[in-house]
């Protein structure tokens, strides 16, 4: 018998989690403008974004209002996109598996 799929909110939340765990989202040097080396999109502003993205979703959710699948599937590509970006700039993140 297949396990049933979860809510919205459940998925958002599992996404949530795992990009506090796979991104380097709360180290200084992640957050940190490497001007003067050649960077492939700017780190520092890829992070900020989805911390801003995070933080508005774990406010929405705490509220109880559930995400479309759009809003899902955007924030999860976001953090993929994210995570591909950061290998490119050779910055370590925790187990990016692309």
């Amino acid at each position: 018998m297949p396990t049933p799929k979860p809510d919205r909110i459940t998925a958002m939340r599992n996404i949530i989690e795992q990009a506090k765990i796979e991104l380097p989202l709360y180290e200084d040097e992640t957050f940190v403008c490497g001007t003067g080396t050649n960077c492939v999109g700017c780190p520092k502003k890829l992070m900020e974004l989805v911390d801003t993205e995070l933080t508005y979703w774990e406010h929405y959710i705490s509220n109880g209002t559930p995400p479309n699948f759009d809003d899902i599937r955007r924030f999860a590509k976001l953090c993929k996109n994210v995570k591909r970006a950061l290998v490119r700039n050779n910055i370590p993140a925790v187990n990016i598996a692309s």
